[in-house]
Order: C-alpha cells, then structure tokens, then sequence
C-alpha cells in the first residue's frame, strides 16, 4: 500500500479530466457491468510506464478522438487493492495488469490493452490505439 500523499497527484492526473475513481469493489459492481453504453476503464499505477505513456496517452485519445466512452472510470492498483481486484474479474480472460485500460460496450469487455501493451510504446500510439477502439466500439 502506498502513501495517499504519494498517489493523490496521480490519481487527480485522471479524475481532473473527468475520470471517475472506483475505490471498493461494491463500487466496481456497480458500475462496469451496469455501464450503458460504452466505458473506460483504467487501472492506474505509481509505475513509470503509467506516467510516461499511460495516462499522457488515455488523456490524449479523449482529446483526439471524434467518438469518446460514455463512462471514464478509474480503479488504483496497489492502494485500491479490494476495487483492483473487483475490476480485473471483468478483464478476463486477460491475467491482472497494472497499468492497464478496458473498454467495455453495455457491460461486455471489447478491447483490452495490457502492460505489455503501454511499455516501451509513446503516449500517441497508446492514443492512437484507444482512439480506434472509440471509433469501432462508440
């Protein structure tokens, strides 16, 4: 568990922008399999690869993009462990990921990007990919 002083200014990094942030897993329930619509969901992390890349690239794919989710959530591994481990129920097949980024469409996974997904790619093209996924899926 990490200091709540160390995460706030990277959860505030999502939910500034509209993000909604999921702390229990009774919050989890109900939200993402009761979505209407299409949401995004996005497990944040204190990891590099979420500040770099992840949330630069979620937060431009909803400036971009001509279709946006209907539904922004946000879920904190490692602080909001019990809500964390509610949402990956909903990810699978995928095994859990920090960080990592759900679309869901009335409650059905669609697309799913993985940590392996985020590392090592820049912020544009995590953009890019999410982007295509509104477009199909929005």
């Amino acid at each position: 568990m990490y200091p709540p002083e160390l995460v706030q200014p990277m959860k505030e990094d999502l939910t500034r922008v509209g993000f909604q942030q999921l702390v229990s897993a009774s919050d989890v329930d109900a939200t993402i399999p009761t979505s209407k619509g299409v949401a995004l969901v996005v497990v944040n992390s204190v990891c590099g690869c979420a500040a770099g890349n992840l949330r630069p690239g979620v937060k431009k794919s909803l400036e971009i993009a001509g279709k946006k989710p209907d539904h922004l959530l946000t879920v904190f591994a490692g602080v909001d462990s019990e809500a964390t481990q509610q949402a990956r129920k909903y990810f699978l097949p995928f095994p859990p990921s920090s960080p990592s980024v759900a679309l869901f469409k009335d409650g059905k996974l669609v697309h799913f990007l993985e940590r392996h997904n985020i590392e090592g790619v820049t912020a544009a093209m995590i953009a890019e990919n999410l982007e295509a996924a509104y477009d199909e899926f929005c």
